[in-house]
């Protein structure tokens, strides 16, 4: 073998070593940027913009795959989970699906019926109370014609479904000409949504009452009603001769 056969027979082994070489670096960042990422998990994601209590359905949902290590665990829906499902809020286009910005499902009774009420930092317990909570409602009635200045105990053991964010409405009342109010859906019968819707109306003030963990405990001595004449004076009946 001749120096120049020598030669090229040295450079084809140098080549293929380089090769080996590159093949293993390649190989090593592969499996390190595969360690970092992991397995992907399918993912829904808005079309289009999506509406607030719109209807999602196969035209405004696309798969997209993620990383499973970054997911959280509300993300991790199915297509036959979220269609037909309404969302909460307004959604922008590409936005990913969860559970979180899913319309529960209700799980009001036969006989139940969702009302929502609107509170404030005092009369909604400074925000302690939340979904599953459950609560008595009270009624200051003050300026009700036919009625005595009273505090009346309207529903007891009620049972909060949800508490939404804080909302402003206008109040000229109130300093800035607004109030700070949380909407919380309560379920109730029939009878006591009326009741409620009422006091909501032409109650002075509407107030939520916690309760201890569990209701079972008995209540039948406690007042329904509380006035003047319990303080030792008179009960004033409003808009009375």
């Amino acid at each position: 073998m001749n120096p120049r056969q020598r030669r090229g027979v040295l450079f084809i082994l140098l080549s293929a070593l380089l090769a080996v070489v590159v093949f293993f670096v390649v190989a090593s960042y592969v499996a390190n940027v595969s360690s970092q990422v992991g397995s992907l998990v399918t993912v829904y994601r808005t079309v289009d913009t999506v509406a607030a209590y719109e209807t999602l359905d196969e035209s405004t949902i696309v798969a997209d795959e993620v990383p499973a290590r970054w997911l959280s665990e509300t993300a991790r829906m199915t297509r036959e989970e979220l269609l037909g499902q309404k969302v909460a809020v307004n959604l922008a286009a590409g936005t990913m699906l969860t559970a979180d910005v899913i319309v529960p499902a209700s799980d009001l009774s036969p006989t139940e019926r969702e009302i929502a009420v609107n509170v404030d930092s005092v009369t909604g317990l400074a925000g302690r109370v939340e979904t599953g909570d459950f609560v008595d409602i009270y009624a200051v009635f003050a300026d009700v014609p036919g009625l005595s200045k009273q505090v009346r105990v309207l529903v007891q053991n009620v049972r909060v479904v949800s508490v939404r964010g804080e909302q402003r409405r206008v109040d000229e009342t109130a300093i800035g000409g607004q109030q700070s109010v949380i909407p919380v859906t309560l379920a109730l019968e029939p009878n006591d949504a009326l009741a409620v819707t009422y006091a909501s109306a032409f109650a002075d003030e509407v107030r939520l009452v916690g309760l201890p963990t569990g209701t079972g405990e008995n209540r039948t001595g406690e007042k329904s009603e509380f006035d003047a004449e319990d303080l030792g004076g008179q009960s004033i009946l409003e808009g009375g001769n």
